[in-house]
């Protein structure tokens, strides 16, 4: 695969694998040594990770911070030291009492915009280390409180101690958190016991690719078969067909005007929900990323594409 190959690659990571893992399979595939992804899982966690290969690494940002969404295994009655089934058991509670109705009414309470404390077995970092290093040597570091939200949390299956769910939330919540708090508003403690990423940055699980499925071709075509153009991939963005007069400015780098694209800043990106325009030309090649500056009555560049 050459470097003009770009595009984004939706794979589903498998059980016990690091995101970085992942990645460096596919490089050892593909024989590509640009590759990113947009948000690790931990090893337990399976499902949607987005690979940026070759220049759609430079769109990571806008992936970053978008919406995720989750299925998880809740076990109630077992607290451990990572909050999840990977960790050591610190204590375990009865659960006797606690009632479907309970269940739901406890999920319902961490709807809308909450605050997390960070686990301390996590990958978030204090004076430059990961917390989790801390944690290891018996020094674990207590982060302060941060907000996330949300959207909701749908029940899927009762059968205590466990409970089947499904969330969205906010890039920077923790799952493993979430469970824990929904275990210990119960009175009886718990952990996650199984989490799948089933939706990232508009990507469905539908979309992505089992990893052992391109493992096992061991071919390049099976990843640009799977390749989303850069374009595709930024569904979101209002998109903007470039004239030859804003192609010419793009390519040399030059200041362009909110009067040099036609549309109504407002209501185009208002309706979009984001707050970036992708100019493309009349073969839906991403050209470049921009947005506007209404207060000095022009765009500025997130990045360009345009070759010269």
């Amino acid at each position: 695969m050459t470097n003009e190959t770009n595009g984004i690659l939706i794979v589903d990571k498998p059980r016990d694998i690091t995101s970085a893992r992942v990645i460096s399979r596919i490089k050892k595939i593909s024989g590509i040594q640009k590759i990113g992804h947009t948000g690790t899982l931990d090893p337990m966690a399976t499902g949607v990770i987005i690979c940026t290969i070759n220049r759609a690494t430079r769109l990571s940002r806008f992936f970053l911070a978008s919406p995720k969404k989750y299925a998880a295994v809740l076990k109630l009655g077992v607290e451990t030291d990572t909050l999840d089934a990977t960790g050591s058991i610190l204590a375990t509670r009865q659960i006797g009492t606690v009632s479907e109705h309970a269940v739901c009414e406890a999920c319902k309470q961490f709807e809308g915009e909450i605050y997390q404390i960070p686990p301390a077995y996590s990958a978030l970092k204090h004076n430059g280390v990961p917390l989790y290093k801390y944690a290891r040597n018996g020094t674990p570091v207590t982060k302060p409180p941060r907000k996330v939200f949300i959207s909701y949390i749908k029940i899927i299956d009762i059968n205590l101690p466990e409970i089947r769910f499904e969330t969205e939330c906010s890039s920077g919540t923790y799952i493993r958190t979430l469970c824990a708090d929904i275990g210990n508003m119960l009175g009886c403690g718990g952990h996650l016991k199984a989490l799948k990423r089933i939706g990232c940055g508009g990507f469905d699980i539908l979309d992505a690719i089992p990893l052992a499925d391109i493992e096992s071709h061991q071919t390049l075509e099976t990843i640009k078969n799977r390749l989303i153009p850069m374009s595709d991939a930024l569904s979101e963005m209002m998109p903007y067909v470039a004239d030859n007069g804003l192609m010419e400015k793009i390519k040399y780098g030059k200041s362009i005007a909110l009067t040099d694209i036609k549309i109504d800043i407002q209501i185009d990106t208002r309706d979009t929900g984001s707050p970036f325009i992708k100019i493309i030309d009349d073969e839906n090649q991403l050209l470049a990323v921009l947005s506007p500056d209404e207060s000095n009555d022009r765009y500025n560049y997130c990045c360009v594409f345009h070759n010269p």
